[in-house]
């Protein structure tokens, strides 16, 4: 029987953590190793931890260098052929882990897979669903996001490759571009878990941020010899893409004349990248008017409509 390896990082998410905990803990799967890498966290996190502690393979709380860096401890901690990691505030769907073995054991050449995913609000209410598509690795390269708490790899991916500790913004996604020149990856259409978005989630506290990585992403590509060539056939598609996440973000942080700016940077490198995402100019330039409740009116309506199914 395949066992699986789950690490949760975690700092100061109490309020969400036991959810997170029993999301994995529940799981109909027999052999799940559940690590998690506590930050030192000054909130109840630790009672959290400690109430379920006999059933973790691995636990620890101690100040460390961001996320990346408590993943890579428990990567370190982590023996089962299958891993990935939940955030402390995300949580998987019941019968996710044995849909993801099954899936590797049907295809053993796939080193990555990863299913859909349901946005949820600080109260857990449903306000999106992410169905992503197949996607390459040109894909990645040009900014394809996949929804990170869906996503599982074998364990022997992670042999030559690890996350980048300078990164705190796309490192989940610069670890799918260093994965996928390695092996294939291979989109299932089924919705596994679920991540939350809260005032306090990384996406909304630091949105500008996300740009200024997604270039960063594309200088380290441009140095490796293998990734540079597959880059060199998408580069203005990429270039402008790095510009719609630096946009798309920059929105969500309120910087909407930042925001336009960025668009029309993505429109002149690459116009199919920048109009497929009109929405951005759109909300942009809304905001600009003065006009962005109007935004958040249509936006409230799509919210309400999706949680009434």
């Amino acid at each position: 029987m395949t066992l699986v390896s789950i690490i949760t990082p975690s700092f100061n998410q109490a309020a969400y953590l036991e959810q997170t905990i029993l999301s994995v803990l529940d799981q109909d799967h027999p052999r799940i190793e559940y690590i998690v890498i506590d930050g030192g966290s000054t909130d109840a996190s630790v009672d959290v931890i400690k109430k379920y502690e006999n059933r973790l393979a691995y636990w620890v709380s101690e100040k460390d260098n961001g996320q990346a860096d408590a993943i890579n401890k428990g990567f370190a901690h982590a023996t089962g052929d299958i891993i990935a990691w939940l955030n402390s505030d995300d949580y998987y769907i019941a019968g996710t882990i044995s849909s993801v073995v099954k899936i590797f054991d049907q295809n053993p050449g796939v080193t990555l897979v990863y299913g859909n995913m349901l946005a949820v609000d600080e109260h857990g209410k449903t306000f999106n669903t992410l169905n992503y598509k197949q996607l390459t690795l040109e894909d990645l390269l040009c900014f394809q996001i996949i929804g990170q708490p869906a996503v599982f790899m074998r364990r022997s991916a992670m042999e030559s490759v690890k996350l980048d500790t300078d990164f705190h913004f796309l490192l989940d996604h610069y670890l799918w571009i260093q994965i996928t020149q390695h092996g294939k990856l291979l989109h299932v259409d089924q919705t596994w878990a679920v991540a939350r978005y809260h005032a306090e989630a990384k996406n909304r506290a630091k949105a500008a941020e996300f740009g200024r990585e997604a270039f960063r992403v594309l200088e380290n590509v441009q140095q490796d010899k293998n990734l540079a060539a597959v880059l060199a056939k998408v580069n203005r598609r990429a270039r402008a893409s790095a510009h719609r996440v630096d946009a798309r973000y920059l929105l969500d942080g309120g910087q909407s004349a930042a925001s336009l700016f960025a668009w029309m940077r993505a429109l002149f490198i690459h116009p199919p990248t920048a109009l497929a995402r009109m929405n951005i100019f759109a909300s942009a330039v809304l905001n600009l008017l003065g006009l962005g409740n109007f935004r958040e009116s249509v936006l409230q309506k799509r919210k309400q409509k999706i949680q009434g199914k």
